[in-house]
C-alpha cells in the first residue's frame, strides 16, 4: 500500500510519521432474493471484488451485511443502514433498485509511527471518512453503470441473472480501478456541472451551430456542447447529464489529452487536431469500424438506448447521441466529419477569442486569500478555485475539508449562513439562499468577524453578482 511521509507534526518522531490514505478493501452487490434457503448463499452474490476472495468469506460479509441491514429495518423499515463504523474500515450501503444492494468497504486511513523502541505504531483515523461524500461515491458507481448498461432489472429482463453478471463484471473490473478514494470530497456529494461562461452572442452562435448539425444529420435526438472541460449546451434531461458530464471529464476527455485522436480527412486542410474520440479509428480505411459506446438515458421514463458519438476541434467537444436502432455506417461518419470539422474549429477559435477578451478584462489572476466552493441545486452548477485542474496541488487540508462538510451536513432548510473559526487560524463561512450553496475558506487569522463578513461580500459581488444571495 501507498504511503507518504508526514508533512506536518511535532516532536521526535514525527520524521518517521508516515500516512497511508484509505483504500478500497472490497465492493460487492447481492440480491437477498436469490439465495433465501440455506446451502443456496452464495447465489445472492452478483459480483464481488476482489473475485480472489475465497467463497466461504465471500458469503459470510455478504450474510453480515445482510443481517446489519434487516437488523437496523427494526428501527427504521423505510431508511435502513447506510454505513457502519468499525475502528479499521467503513462500510457503505445502498440500495439503488429494490433488492439490489450495493456494497463499499473502504479501509480508513492509517498513520504508522515509530515508538522510542523503534516498533512501528499504526493508528487507524476513524473519524477521517466522512459518511456523506462515500455514500455519494457509492451512488455514483451505480449512475455510471446505469449509464452504459441500463438498470439491474433491465439485465434481468434481457437474459436474466448471468446476464446481469456478466454486465456487471465488464462494468465493474475496469470501473473500479478509476476510483480515487484518497481524493474524494464535498464536490462527489454535489456532483455537479462546470458551466463556460459565455457571452450572448458567441452562445447564440453555438446554437445556431447545434440547430444546423441536428438538421444536417437528422438522426441526432439530443447533443450536448463543451469547451475546455466545462458545459455549455445540453439536450438531456438533468440527471442523465451530469453523470454523462462525470465520464467526460474524468475519463474520455483525460484519455485523448496526448495527440492520440481518431483524425478525420479534414486534418490535412486544417491546422489544428480534430477528429472523434469515439468511433472509427480511421475514416481513410474502408474496413474501419463504426462502432460507438452505448448509452441509457431517461430510464425512468421512456428508457432510451443511444450511441454516444464525440467530436473534438480545438479545446470544443460536442456529443451527438441517436438512437441505437440506427448503426452509423462509414459514410455517416465521413459526413459528419466534413459537415462538424470545419465550423466546430471556426467556432472554437470565436469562444477562445472571447475567453482570452474576457481574462484580460478581468485583469491579472493573484492568488486570492480565499478559496471557495458553491453549487446551485436548480440547475446543477458548480464552481471551485479549490479543484482547479490547472492547478492540482491546491486542494483541501483534511481539516478545512472536514470543516466545510459539516458545515454543509448541519444545515437546515432555511436560507442562512454560519461562519467558524478553526483551531488553524482559518476562517470557514457557510451561506444557503434559494437553493443555492457557498462554502468559503478565508485565511486571515487576524480579521474579525466584521471583516469575514466583509471579505465575503465582497467575493459574492465579485464572482456571483448576478446571483442574488441574502444578506
Amino acid at each position: 500500500m501507498a504511503a507518504a511521509a508526514a508533512g506536518a507534526g511535532s516532536g521526535p518522531w514525527a520524521a518517521q510519521e508516515k500516512q497511508f490514505p484509505p483504500a478500497l478493501l472490497s465492493f460487492f452487490i447481492y440480491n437477498p432474493r436469490f439465495g433465501p434457503r440455506e446451502g443456496e448463499e452464495e447465489n445472492k452474490i452478483l459480483f464481488y471484488h476482489p473475485n480472489e476472495v475465497e467463497k466461504n468469506e465471500k458469503i459470510r460479509n455478504v450474510g453480515l451485511c445482510e443481517a446489519i441491514v434487516q437488523f437496523t429495518r427494526t428501527f427504521s423499515p423505510s431508511k435502513p443502514a447506510k454505513s457502519l463504523h468499525t475502528q479499521k474500515n467503513r462500510q457503505f450501503f445502498n440500495e439503488p433498485e429494490e433488492h439490489f444492494w450495493m456494497v463499499m468497504v473502504v479501509r480508513n486511513p492509517i498513520i504508522e509511527k515509530q515508538s522510542k523502541d523503534g516498533k512501528p505504531v499504526v493508528e487507524y483515523q476513524e473519524e477521517e471518512l466522512l459518511d456523506k461524500v462515500y455514500s455519494s461515491v457509492l451512488q455514483q458507481c451505480y449512475s455510471m453503470y446505469k449509464l452504459f448498461n441500463g438498470t439491474f432489472l433491465k439485465a434481468m429482463e434481457d437474459g436474466g441473472v448471468e446476464l446481469l453478471k456478466e454486465r456487471l463484471e465488464k462494468f465493474f473490473h475496469r470501473y473500479l480501478q478509476t476510483l480515487h478514494l484518497q481524493s474524494c470530497d464535498l464536490l462527489d456529494i454535489f456532483g455537479g456541472i462546470s458551466f463556460f461562461p459565455l457571452d450572448k452572442m458567441t452562445y447564440l452562435k453555438i446554437q445556431s451551430f447545434i440547430n444546423r448539425m441536428e438538421e444536417s444529420l437528422n438522426i441526432v435526438k439530443y447533443t450536448a456542447f463543451l469547451y475546455n472541460d466545462q458545459l455549455i449546451w445540453s439536450g438531456l434531461e438533468q440527471d442523465d447529464m451530469r453523470i454523462l458530464y462525470k465520464y467526460l471529464t474524468t475519463s474520455l476527455f483525460p484519455r485523448h489529452i496526448e495527440p492520440e485522436v481518431c483524425w478525420g480527412p479534414q486534418l490535412h486542410t486544417l491546422t489544428h487536431i480534430q477528429g472523434f474520440l469515439t468511433g472509427p479509428l480511421n475514416l481513410n480505411d474502408p474496413e474501419a469500424k463504426c462502432r460507438f459506446p452505448k448509452i441509457f438515458v431517461n430510464t425512468d421514463d421512456t428508457y432510451e438506448e443511444l450511441h454516444l458519438i464525440v467530436y473534438k476541434a480545438m479545446s470544443a467537444a460536442v456529443c451527438f447521441m441517436i438512437d441505437a436502432s440506427i448503426q452509423p455506417t462509414l459514410d455517416f461518419c465521413r459526413r459528419l466529419d466534413s459537415v462538424v470539422g470545419p465550423q466546430l474549429t471556426v467556432l472554437a477559435s470565436d469562444i477562445c477569442e472571447q475567453f482570452n477578451i474576457n481574462k484580460r478584462m478581468s485583469g491579472s489572476e493573484k492568488e486570492p486569500q480565499f478559496k471557495f466552493i458553491y453549487f446551485n441545486h436548480m440547475n446543477l452548477a458548480e464552481k471551485s478555485t479549490v479543484h482547479m485542474r490547472k492547478t492540482p496541488s491546491v486542494s483541501l487540508t483534511s481539516v478545512n475539508e472536514r470543516r466545510l462538510l459539516k458545515l454543509s451536513s448541519c444545515r437546515v432548510d432555511e436560507d442562512e449562513e454560519i461562519i467558524v473559526k478553526a483551531m488553524s487560524d482559518y476562517w470557514v463561512v457557510g451561506k444557503k439562499s434559494d437553493r443555492r450553496e457557498l462554502y468559503v475558506i478565508l485565511n486571515q487569522k487576524n480579521a474579525n468577524l466584521i471583516e469575514v463578513n466583509e471579505e465575503v461580500k465582497k467575493l459574492c459581488a465579485t464572482q456571483f453578482n448576478n446571483i442574488f444571495f441574502l444578506d
